[in-house]
């Protein structure tokens, strides 16, 4: 019997959501179950770890500062006249009254002459009006002269003392005048640039200074902090004494390692390592011709290091534009590694924190809820735990909560890791097997030329040595035709690819 349509209908509204609710169900345990097994499955992520410290770390400040000189002289002329000599070179290194320009002195010393003549001339004069004047006052007591006349001669005599004292004034400027027609520094230092030559004609006391002496050992860098830190600085700094280290800026921000500053240099055609063998060939790498020892190159060592010094000079008011304090440095600068005006980077050291926690800054990875680091378990898995960060110094931070010292905590590979993943702490420097990309074959010479050289290269192990004894086999040898100019040679095989990298710790 055939149901009515009606039931139908309801039969085939009810039948559609009970299949569609089965495979939707079926897909879901489905998925579930692949997820399963892919972590099931997951390889553990390769990651780089290393354990947090206890250290003495010390608390800078770094900022930017200038090269000052401790004093600077702008020397000039006292008296007008010619320049005969000039007793020193550009840029010359001067201790203080040593000579530096010599003045035409003639008629300075016509002056001085002039003035000491006068000045015994004066003298004499002096002397007798000052015995009359005392003849006249023991006549007067007798009454055989008038008091008027004693007065008289008194007077006389007071006058030739007052110009003799005026004779000796004059003839001390003239030996000053005559003195400064050699002009000498007044301060130690460097000098600057000539600014008036041998022949021209300088004023006393005329705007053109002669040359620049700056003193450069010791010498002072200047900088500035924030206001923020003031506190501590007064704290620290009361007694005077900080360190500060002050950094050329040669093109890199931190000092290099002597010890790893070597730079090959290339001196040209006479360089040892570019000599040339048979023929002007290159003999490669620095190796003489017919040895495989390498000859040393020359060396260069970097001289971006650190100069030490001491803080001398604290400002007495903070600068309101730019919310910082003015502070000097002094620095002995015994090999005037600073230059004047140069542009360095200062780091004031205010104390040493001892046993801080510090971990590498590559280690602490910034989220939505903070700081926080991967800790590695005994299990080889990970674990995120959140620390509080105290301050950053150079490539270390310091941690103030969340750690202790010993925990492994990941330094790379943070961006693959989620909360208890598995992961193989990966061992520095270490290397993994495999052989390395074999080299190219030399070019071919071209034929015709000596042939030395060939006759010269070790024999392959395993080789038959060439015999003496078979000149017939030789000379049976077909001779290379010289023009046709063609190039023989062969390219060196090349060795498997292998890993460089780190390697993991325990495989």
């Amino acid at each position: 019997m055939i149901p009515p349509r009606s039931s139908r209908s309801s039969m085939r509204s009810t039948t559609l959501p009970r299949v569609m609710f089965g495979a939707l169900s079926l897909l879901a345990l489905t998925s579930a179950c692949t997820k399963k097994q892919e972590a099931r499955q997951r390889p553990p992520v390769p990651v780089s770890a290393t354990h947090a410290r206890l250290a003495d770390v010390p608390y800078t400040i770094d900022a930017n500062g200038v090269v000052i000189p401790l004093r600077t002289s702008v020397v000039a002329s006292q008296v007008e006249g010619i320049i005969q000599k000039v007793l020193f070179q550009e840029g010359q290194n001067v201790a203080q009254g040593q000579p530096l320009f010599q003045i035409d002195t003639r008629p300075y010393q016509a002056a001085y002459q002039q003035a000491r003549a006068a000045l015994t001339r004066d003298r004499a004069s002096a002397d007798n009006a000052r015995r009359e004047s005392e003849r006249y006052a023991a006549l007067a007591k007798q009454d055989y002269v008038t008091k008027e006349q004693a007065d008289l001669q008194a007077a006389n005599a007071a006058s030739s003392a007052a110009t003799l004292a005026a004779d000796s004034a004059q003839m001390a400027t003239a030996k000053f005048n005559l003195d400064n027609t050699t002009i000498r520094a007044p301060i130690s230092g460097r000098t600057g640039g000539l600014l008036v030559r041998e022949g021209n004609l300088v004023h006393a006391n005329g705007g053109t200074p002669l040359v620049v002496i700056n003193q450069i050992s010791p010498i002072l860098v200047r900088f500035a902090i924030p206001a923020t830190q003031l506190p501590l600085l007064q704290r620290y700094g009361a007694n005077g004494g900080l360190d500060v280290m002050a950094t050329p800026n040669s093109g890199s921000d931190q000092a290099v390692d002597p010890a790893a500053a070597a730079i090959q240099l290339s001196i040209g055609k006479s360089d040892p390592g570019t000599a040339a063998g048979p023929n002007g060939a290159a003999s490669g790498a620095g190796a003489p011709s017919g040895t495989g020892a390498p000859r040393s190159s020359p060396q260069l060592t970097s001289l971006v290091q650190p100069e030490k010094g001491s803080l001398s000079f604290i400002d007495n008011a903070v600068d309101t534009t730019t919310g910082t304090v003015l502070l000097k440095a002094s620095f002995p600068n015994p090999n005037a590694r600073l230059w004047v005006g140069e542009f360095v980077s200062a780091q004031l050291r205010l104390f040493v924190e001892e046993k801080a926690l510090v971990v590498p800054s590559g280690a602490v990875v910034t989220g939505q809820q903070g700081a926080y680091v991967y800790i590695v378990t005994d299990s080889s898995t990970v674990q995120q735990r959140p620390v509080v960060v105290e301050r950053t110094a150079g490539s270390q931070i310091i941690i103030a909560s969340g750690l202790k010292a010993g925990d492994q905590i990941v330094t790379d590979g943070q961006s693959r890791l989620t909360p208890n993943a598995k992961v193989t702490v990966m061992v520095p420097g270490a290397n993994g097997a495999g052989g390395g990309r074999g080299g190219r074959g030399g070019r071919g010479k071209r034929a015709g030329t000596d042939s030395s050289a060939a006759a010269a290269a070790p024999a392959a192990p395993g080789a038959a040595a060439p015999s003496a004894e078979t000149p017939a086999a030789a000379a049976g040898a077909p001779k290379a035709d010289s023009a046709s100019g063609g190039r023989r040679g062969g390219r060196g095989g090349r060795g498997g690819r292998g890993r460089s990298g780190t390697a993991p710790s325990g495989e």
